[in-house]
C-alpha cells in the first residue's frame, strides 16, 4: 500500500512540474507566472480541486508517443473565489508550448459543460501556441468543440478570458466569445494571422505587440476589455470582477454588506454642470458620487471614452452603468461607443444586472467617415440592446438629450423604468442655435432678430419640463439627491417581471 501511496505522490509531483523545472524557470524569466501558479493566485486558498492530472495525448506521428506529458499542457478543475465556485482551465506553456491537442480540449469542454451543468462561471487563462500541429485535424476538432461550447454557455453563465501569452490563429475565437477578456501589457497578444504572415501576404511590416498586443486591443480593436501590468494584478482584477457578477443566469448577482447610507446627498453634484453648455465635466464624478463607497469597476476604459461602462454597487446590489462622457467628444455617440455600449447592456441584461444610464449626448457624430461605416447599424444596435433588455433601467438626464441620441439611451421610449432629469438638462430634437437657424431661415440676416429667436426656443425647450409635461420624464430631481432617487429606484423594481413575445432568438443588427 505505501507503495501505491508513493507511486501516486511521485505521479503527482511530476505532472505539478509540467514540461520540468529548466522551462518553469524559461516562464519565470519571461515575467510569466507558470499555469498552477495562476491558479493559486486566482482562486482562494486550498480551494482547487483538480480534474484529469493524468490524462495524456493519444498522437502517435512524429515521434509523439515519445513524449506524453501528465496533463497534456492544460490544467483544469474548480475553485472558489471569495467562497463562490468558479471553474478554471489554464494553459501551461511548458508542455509543449500549450498547445492544443484534442484531449488538451477535451478537458476544457468537460468543466465548460460542468460548469453550465451547476451553473457557476467559467474562467479561462490563455497561453497557447495554437493548435499542436502533430495532431492535425484532431487538433481543429477540439478547438470547434471549445467554440461551440462558449456559444452554448453564452448568457448561461459568465465567461472570463484572460490572455497571458500567445493566442494565435483559431484559438482567438474562443476568448472572443467569452464576455471579458483581460490581457497583461509587453507579455500577451492575439491575432488571427502573425507578423510573419502579414509581412508574407501584404508586405506590411508589423511587430506581435503592434500587431496584437494589449495596447492594440484595448485601444484600438476594442477586442479586449482591460490591460494590467503583470500576472498578478491581471488576477487580482479578475477576482474583482467576479464579486460583481451572479454565478449563472438562474440567480441575480451577490449582495455584498455596505456602510453607504443610500440616502447620502452629496451637494456638489448641484455645481457638477458647468453654466456654459459648451463647458465639459466629467461624468466619472457623478458615477464615483453614486456608488457604494465610490467604488466603479470600468469595463473597456481605453476604447470609446466618449460613453464610460461598468459596474457599481447601489445598496450593496450590482448595477451596470453606461454614462455619456461630456469630456471626450462631447458625449457624441459614434460607432465605436455604440457597439461598446450595446454589448455592455446586453451582458446586463443576459445576467438580470439592473442597468443606469446617465445621459449627457448631443447626438451621434456627423462626418463621412461614421456614416461610410456603418453608423447607422452600430447605432442601431445600441437601441436594439436597450429596447429589449427586460431588466430594470433607470435613467438621469444631467444635461443635453438631443435627437435620436436622447432616444437611444434608455429613453421612457425604449420601455425605460424610470427616467429622471435634472433641472440643467435639454431635452430636444437639436440645440438651440441649429433649430432657431432652421425654423427661422428668413432671419438669418438679422443677428438681433436670430438672438431673440434663439432665446425664444431655449426658454421654450431648453429645459426638462416640456418631457415631464408629456409624461416621457417622471420626475425632475435635485442633483444632489441623486443617489437616494435611484437607490429607491431601483429598489421599487426588485420584483420587476416582464414578458416579452415568444420567440426563437431576435435578429440585432449586426
Amino acid at each position: 500500500m505505501k507503495d501505491i501511496l508513493a507511486e501516486l505522490e511521485d505521479r503527482r509531483e511530476t505532472a505539478r512540474l509540467g514540461g520540468g523545472q529548466p522551462r518553469i524557470d524559461a516562464q519565470h524569466g519571461r515575467g510569466k507566472l507558470t499555469a498552477r501558479e495562476r491558479i493559486d493566485l486566482l482562486v482562494d486558498e486550498g480551494s482547487f480541486e483538480e480534474f484529469d492530472m493524468f490524462v495524456t495525448h493519444r498522437c502517435t506521428d512524429f515521434g509523439m508517443e515519445q513524449q506524453k506529458p501528465a496533463g497534456d499542457g492544460v490544467v483544469t478543475g474548480w475553485g472558489t473565489i471569495n467562497g463562490r465556485q468558479v471553474y478554471v482551465f489554464s494553459q501551461d506553456f511548458t508542455v509543449l508550448g500549450g498547445s492544443v491537442s484534442a484531449t488538451h480540449a477535451k478537458k476544457i469542454c468537460k468543466i465548460m459543460d460542468m460548469a453550465v451543468q451547476n451553473g457557476a462561471p467559467v474562467i479561462g487563462i490563455n497561453d497557447s501556441g495554437g493548435a499542436r500541429i502533430q495532431e492535425g485535424v484532431d487538433s481543429l476538432a477540439g478547438y470547434g468543440d471549445v467554440f461551440q461550447r462558449n456559444i452554448m454557455a453564452s448568457g448561461v453563465v459568465p465567461q472570463i478570458s484572460v490572455i497571458m501569452g500567445p493566442c494565435a490563429g483559431g484559438a482567438v475565437y474562443s476568448p472572443a466569445m467569452t464576455d471579458f477578456i483581460f490581457m497583461v501589457r509587453d507579455s500577451s497578444y492575439m491575432f488571427v494571422t502573425g507578423p510573419d504572415v502579414v509581412k508574407t501576404v501584404t508586405n506590411e511590416q508589423v511587430t506581435a505587440e503592434e500587431l496584437g498586443g494589449a495596447g492594440t486591443h484595448t485601444r484600438k480593436s476594442s477586442v479586449a476589455d482591460a490591460a494590467f501590468e503583470n500576472d498578478v494584478e491581471a488576477l487580482a482584477e479578475v477576482r474583482r470582477l467576479v464579486d460583481f457578477l451572479p454565478a449563472s443566469n438562474r440567480e441575480k448577482p451577490p449582495v455584498r454588506p455596505f456602510f453607504d447610507d443610500p440616502a447620502r446627498i452629496e451637494d456638489s453634484l448641484d455645481t457638477l454642470v458647468p453654466e456654459n453648455p459648451n463647458m465639459p465635466y466629467d461624468m466619472k464624478e457623478l458615477i464615483l458620487k453614486l456608488a457604494d463607497e465610490a467604488d466603479f469597476y470600468e469595463i473597456q476604459g481605453e476604447f470609446a471614452k466618449n460613453i464610460i461602462t461598468g459596474f457599481i454597487r447601489l445598496e450593496g446590489q450590482t448595477v451596470g452603468v453606461v454614462a455619456n462622457q461630456p469630456m471626450v467628444l462631447a458625449g457624441c455617440l459614434d460607432i465605436d461607443s455604440a457597439r461598446k455600449a450595446a454589448r455592455f447592456v446586453r451582458f446586463c441584461d443576459c445576467f438580470e444586472i439592473p442597468l443606469l444610464t446617465l445621459v449627457d449626448v448631443p447626438g451621434f457624430l456627423p462626418g463621412t467617415t461614421q456614416e461610410y461605416n456603418g453608423v447607422i447599424k452600430h447605432g442601431a444596435k445600441l437601441l436594439f440592446a436597450y429596447g429589449e433588455a427586460t431588466v430594470p433601467k433607470i435613467t438621469v438626464i444631467t444635461r443635453k438629450a438631443y435627437g435620436g441620441a436622447y432616444v437611444v439611451m434608455s429613453s421612457k421610449h425604449l420601455q425605460g423604468d424610470i427616467n429622471y432629469a435634472w433641472p440643467t438638462s435639454e431635452i430636444a430634437v437639436m440645440g438651440a442655435k441649429g433649430a432657431t437657424e432652421i425654423i427661422h431661415r428668413a432671419d438669418l440676416k438679422d443677428p438681433e432678430k436670430l438672438a431673440r429667436h434663439t432665446a425664444d426656443y431655449e426658454a421654450r425647450f431648453a429645459n426638462p419640463f416640456v418631457a415631464a409635461e408629456r409624461g416621457f420624464i417622471d420626475e425632475v430631481i435635485q442633483p444632489h439627491s441623486t443617489r437616494k432617487r435611484v437607490a429607491r429606484a431601483f429598489a421599487s423594481l426588485r420584483a420587476k417581471r416582464v414578458q416579452m413575445p415568444w420567440k426563437k432568438h431576435d435578429n440585432i443588427p449586426l
